[in-house]
């Protein structure tokens, strides 16, 4: 991607959308693989096929429609993006943001992101739902090299804070309230898409870190500096590479993510229902 034409392709592809979508979003929601479900219980969708978008990224990760869903949740008007893109698809990380920028554009003001990860803490189990309250970037790159120094400020993003502590607490009284038990930790992110060596998990573990996983963190900082407040959950779709019984599998994960899809869609809901216009 030409970092010089990213700015203007995003306005083309906003454009594009805005012609198309009766009503701009003011949520993005991110659905790993297997919460697909979540789209079924919006009103009004309208979806469309990231490879009609000018200048989005083609996804190519199994279990990842590529898909972006315009509707309403709970009366509140949001997108959702059936599977994401990843820096390990081939992507350039600018391009694994694209998308996000553009939705911001159109009006997007929160970020409600999901993924499949594997447990580093062994108190984790897989089946369970983990609140993420901070991460670590070891996936070797940050997806706004080249983008925001084309600020004349604004160009250094803080990271304190990343994922929005009123929605946290948010978070936690929403699945009080629909009966689950929702753990908290650290996501660290690596570039995949190789799994992780029993030594890695270890040396993580070290690091503070909670959960492993393959992505988030780019969406996470580029929402930052777009100024939108960010929500991330963690499914712990396996256990960690250090206490994992055999060889490591996709298909488990996606097995995983099916059992466990309807307690987080179940969660989901009920964050977007009370997320809208909250704040403390």
């Amino acid at each position: 991607m030409d970092l010089a034409s990213f700015f203007p392709q995003v306005e083309e592809s906003s454009a594009w959308l805005r012609e198309r979508v009766g009503e701009a979003p003011r949520m993005i929601v991110v659905l790993s693989a297997g919460l697909e479900s979540f789209v079924d219980d919006m009103e009004g969708v309208e979806e469309i096929d990231s490879s009609e978008i000018p200048h989005f990224p083609r996804a190519r990760a199994e279990g990842h429609r590529g898909r972006i869903a315009f509707g309403r949740m709970k009366g509140v008007p949001l997108v959702t993006m059936e599977g994401r893109f990843h820096f390990y698809e081939g992507h350039s990380p600018q391009e694994v943001v694209f998308p996000y920028f553009v939705l911001a554009d159109l009006g997007a003001r929160m970020l409600l992101t999901t993924n499949a990860v594997g447990g580093i803490d062994k108190k984790l189990r897989t089946g369970d739902i983990m609140l993420v309250t901070d991460h670590i970037n070891l996936m070797g790159m940050n997806p706004l090299v080249g983008l925001a120094i084309q600020r004349s400020h604004g160009q250094f993003t803080s990271m304190i804070d990343a994922y929005d502590p009123a929605l946290c607490r948010l978070a936690r009284r929403v699945a009080k309230r629909v009966g689950l038990t929702l753990k908290e930790g650290v996501y660290l992110a690596v570039a995949g898409p190789s799994y992780e060596t029993k030594a890695e998990i270890k040396a993580f573990r070290k690091l503070g870190a909670h959960a492993v996983g393959m992505s988030t963190v780019p969406e996470v900082i580029a929402a930052n500096f777009l100024g939108l407040r960010v929500l991330s959950l963690s499914c712990i779709a396996n256990p960690a590479a250090d206490h994992h019984k055999g060889r490591m599998t996709h298909e488990e994960v996606l097995l995983a993510m099916g059992q466990l899809a309807p307690r987080a869609v179940r969660l989901l809901e009920g964050i977007v229902e009370e997320a809208e216009g909250h704040g403390e």
